[in-house]
């Protein structure tokens, strides 16, 4: 058994390094289902392919939210930066990475895939990437494992529907108004974030 993967374009078609999506072996038969969520080993096979550096988890985050739901898009800066490997356990949502990277070719493009547990992907998002996620489904239930720990004073946001990002949310598939946070709903917006990063 082994992880297979494939790499992300982003909206604009243009591959996004480092971005990947992650598909497991599911053998199921009519008990229902086995597959290998993780392997260390694999894992590190991939990244290797991929001239990407190791990297170790040091925390599982799981969230539960209910249809409309968006939470995002957040990242946070040195010395806390975070990668996150993102799967949907219960549900479906339309998960999305922005490429934050200054040097990036692909700066300020993003990348958009549905997540469900019926697919049982997983989007391994790198640092340097802001993430968010808008729940589909009447409820949707996501874990993700963290390289690094969650810090208050390093965690950012950019605002969901940042023009110049243009994020391409599946809006028509909730049919009704988004559930945000206060702190997403006054997150800042990209012009923002470039003027405090480039000088």
């Amino acid at each position: 058994m082994a992880l297979q993967y494939q790499n992300v374009l982003s909206s604009k078609g243009n591959r996004i390094d480092d971005l990947l999506v992650l598909k497991p072996d599911i053998f199921g038969d009519t008990r229902g289902f086995f597959f290998e969520s993780w392997n260390q080993k694999d894992w590190i096979n991939i990244l290797t392919s991929n001239n990407q550096k190791k990297v170790a988890f040091v925390q599982d985050n799981h969230s539960k939210s209910c249809k409309g739901v968006l939470r995002g898009l957040h990242f946070q800066n040195e010395p806390f930066p975070q990668g996150k490997l993102v799967r949907c356990i219960s549900g479906e949502i339309f998960d999305v990475a922005v490429d934050l990277r200054i040097n990036s070719k692909t700066f300020c493009e993003w990348s958009g895939i549905y997540l469900t547990d019926k697919n049982k992907n997983q989007f391994w998002i790198p640092e340097g990437f802001a993430h968010g996620f808008l729940t589909i489904s009447d409820y949707a239930e996501v874990l993700y494992k963290t390289t690094n720990y969650w810090s208050k004073e390093c965690e950012e946001s950019i605002i969901w529907n940042d023009p110049d990002i243009n994020i391409e949310w599946p809006l028509d598939k909730i049919q009704h108004d988004i559930k945000l946070s206060e702190k997403d709903n006054n997150a800042k917006t990209i012009s923002e974030f470039i003027k405090k990063n480039i000088v």
